[in-house]
């Protein structure tokens, strides 16, 4: 039987299609519904036939405390099929008998979402565990007299050769200039204690609740990943792992100070003489501690916009969409600053009062982007305008704004080059005479302009009073006479 070569290509997309679902297989899976006080309880998400390159924060558990991941693989030949897996695992230590929900969760597995359903689980008393050593009845293992007796073994502390550290770019500023400010933990490339994060998420939220000074704007990085980095500390190697990151804009002349701060890492015990069958490492943790950091701030040099100017270096890119048109024509303009500072303090250029040009409010966008200890990024102010004159007109005369640099400590000002020609008649006097003033106004032109007092005429209030007093006085009289 003949196979033709487009069902040879469809079978063959098809198996490739079959292998690529295969290796895209994510599973999670959840621990007993009850464990002891003295147990743990786990969260395992495993990717069948790939890679697991990245994962998100795992969820928190009411009654439970986070202590750490393992991560594990493997790989199997079944009648010539390779498969493979790659496990990471979350261990939850109970902290409380009771019942306690596991809420539904989701998580993203290299870059694909995975959601599972939560469940109730129960902490019971602490459970007594049981070993199966495999002994006979008379109380050894027929393995002993291979391996020895079957005992926990002793496990020591190594020192560790690791720190953790605050810096910045910079160790003092000027006022609104940006530096970038790194927490990370560093690991000695020869260093031999074991070291692992401790649910660094939950940690960092706590720590830059002191960390994050209030007299700054912030530009956070967003660090998602703790990635290693090597680098060279002193003269001797290190792996950085970055754990936050962020520029700040000093926003008074008060020193930023990051004080020193407490970072959890899990540190194991090492078994002094480890057996072929036995644990060969212990679980413990370990505080680091950050030293305090302050940087200064220095004024900016004297100038009479000196309060409200941005501080960075700029530059100006600007756009006009004619450059000719007639007197009541519309046109519009984009005034756009780039560069390297904070682009989020920017603001828009003052234009001065005029009656040739009617300029609208504009509109404002804005791009920041933070990449490599730097932000950096545009603001656009987009002015829609209405020329009332002809006559050649130049935007310089119009839009100019003045920013402060650090690198040459001068200020500099960003000025319009655009020119462009107005024809036609003058249009100042037709947005009056165009606006319908109402019928009150009709009768405007019939009306006296000669002036007169507002000064309320009191005589015939006088007069009436003088009549009345009369009128008592005249009665008095009639009665004493009589």
């Amino acid at each position: 039987m003949r196979i033709t070569s487009s069902k040879f290509i469809l079978v063959a997309c098809l198996i490739c299609f079959g292998l690529v679902a295969k290796a895209q297989s994510t599973t999670i899976e959840l621990g007993p519904d009850e464990v002891g006080l003295n147990q743990l309880f786990t969260i395992k998400v495993t990717v069948l036939n790939g890679k697991l390159k990245s994962y998100t924060d795992f969820p928190n558990i009411d009654g439970f405390a986070k202590r750490g991941t393992s991560s594990s693989s493997s790989t199997s030949i079944i009648n010539g099929q390779v498969s493979s897996s790659q496990s990471i695992i979350q261990r939850y230590l109970p902290l409380e008998e009771g019942t306690y929900q596991l809420e539904d969760f989701s998580l993203e597995v290299n870059g694909e979402t995975i959601s599972s359903k939560g469940k109730k689980i129960k902490i019971t008393p602490p459970v007594e565990t049981r070993r199966n050593t495999g002994r006979t009845p008379y109380g050894h293992s027929p393995f002993d007299n291979l391996f020895g007796e079957d005992k926990d073994p002793e496990f020591v502390d190594i020192k560790e050769d690791a720190f953790l550290a605050l810096t910045t770019d910079k160790d003092e500023v000027y006022l609104g200039e940006g530096f970038t400010a790194t927490f990370a933990f560093y690991v000695a490339d020869d260093n031999r204690a074991p070291l692992q994060f401790s649910d660094p998420g939950t940690q960092l939220s706590e720590v830059l609740k002191t960390l994050r000074p209030t007299n700054s704007w912030e530009e956070n990085f967003n660090i998602e990943n703790i990635a290693p980095e090597k680098v060279n500390v002193g003269g001797k190697g290190y792996t950085k792992y970055k754990i936050y990151r962020a520029t700040y804009y000093p926003l008074n002349l008060d020193p930023i100070v990051f004080p020193s701060v407490p970072f959890e890492m899990i540190k194991y015990q090492v078994a002094k003489s480890p057996s072929f069958f036995g644990r060969d490492r212990k679980e413990d943790f370990k505080t680091f501690y950050s030293k305090e950091k302050t940087v200064k701030v220095k004024p900016l040099p004297p100038h009479p916009l000196k309060e409200s100017v941005a501080v960075g270096e700029f530059f100006l890119d600007e756009k006009m969409n004619k450059r000719t048109l007639e007197t009541g024509g519309s046109f519009e303009y984009t005034f756009g600053i780039y560069g390297e500072g904070n682009i989020s303090g920017i603001t828009a250029p003052k234009i001065p009062s005029n009656k040739a040009i009617e300029f609208y409010p504009p509109d404002v966008s804005q791009d920041i982007s933070r990449n490599n200890s730097r932000v950096t990024g545009s603001k656009k102010f987009t002015y829609y305008g209405l020329p009332n004159e002809p006559g050649e007109y130049n935007m310089g005369d119009y839009f100019s704004w003045v920013y402060f640099n650090p690198k040459t400590a001068k200020y500099d000002t960003l000025k319009s080059e655009v020119k462009f020609e107005v024809t036609g008649e003058s249009k100042k006097n037709i947005s009056i005479s165009s606006v319908d003033l109402g019928s009150f106004y009709d009768s405007i032109e019939d009306k006296s302009n000669k002036l007169e007092s507002m000064t309320e005429d009191k005589t015939m209030q006088i007069l009436a009073n003088i009549l009345i007093l009369a009128m008592f006085a005249g009665a008095g009289f009639i009665y004493f006479k009589k």
